[in-house]
């Protein structure tokens, strides 16, 4: 198994990072401020439900490294057609299927550890929710439209007007993990919540077809996915 973590660092750091968080009863949230995240250009990406079985839903980030070909495509019945299905996707997309390629931010804290991700069908909409085991409130990411169940045909989700996507950063340095991001405080979501005081969804958009070529980046500067190395004190 793979994890996104600290670029360029030898592995006895990445242990001391770990064992001394481990030691200091470090959460979460405080352990994630060795993180930083860094914006990105949200049409670059497609937030995605993909069905499961008659019923479950897996949630699926795509980002689009290349303009072409596409990654993915809109269908002429509004669902999404993962189109890097069919052809050779290194170095053009990237997509992201679990938490190892994505999690939640909230503030400038990293939830990770402690909240969840999960897709839900309310009528003809899925909700894309966060929340924690602790605590029953969700937090309403972002919704998709659902049109028809189709299994070779995904849902496309908005996030909602105050989430977007960033990347996970160490420093300057860019990982390859995004995280579903707002800059409020966690507690202000949750009071919002539980008022039934959310932003208002918006219009569900198009996939973005049309994009620019994304620089070129520099040696060492790109995404970076190193073996985990175990903790054992």
């Amino acid at each position: 198994m793979q994890r996104t973590y600290l670029p360029r660092l030898g592995a006895g750091l990445v242990l001391a990072v770990a064992g001394a968080s481990s030691w200091l009863g470090l959460g979460g949230s405080q352990a994630a401020s060795l993180f930083n995240s860094l914006p990105l250009d949200q049409r670059r990406f497609a937030v995605l439900a993909q069905p499961v079985g008659r019923s479950d839903w897996k949630l699926l980030v795509l980002e689009q490294i290349r303009p072409e070909p596409r990654c993915w495509q809109e269908r002429p019945d509004g669902l999404i057609d993962p189109a890097l299905n069919r052809f050779d996707f290194t170095g053009i997309c990237s997509r992201y299927i679990d938490s190892n390629g994505y999690s939640l931010r909230v503030g400038d804290s990293d939830l990770g550890s402690s909240h969840r991700l999960r897709l839900k069908q309310e009528g003809n909409r899925v909700a894309l929710v966060a929340f924690s085991p602790s605590d029953p409130t969700e937090l309403l990411v972002g919704q998709g439209l659902l049109r028809q169940r189709d299994r070779e045909g995904f849902v496309l989700i908005q996030l909602e007007p105050d989430w977007r996507l960033q990347r996970r950063a160490f420093g300057s340095q860019t990982l390859s993990h995004v995280y579903l991001a707002n800059d409020a405080p966690l507690a202000q979501l949750i009071d919002r919540a539980n008022q039934g005081r959310s932003p208002a969804p918006q219009a569900l958009p198009q996939p973005a077809l049309a994009l620019n070529p994304p620089p070129v980046l520099a040696a060492g500067q790109g995404p970076i996915t190193l073996p985990v190395v175990p903790y054992r004190p």
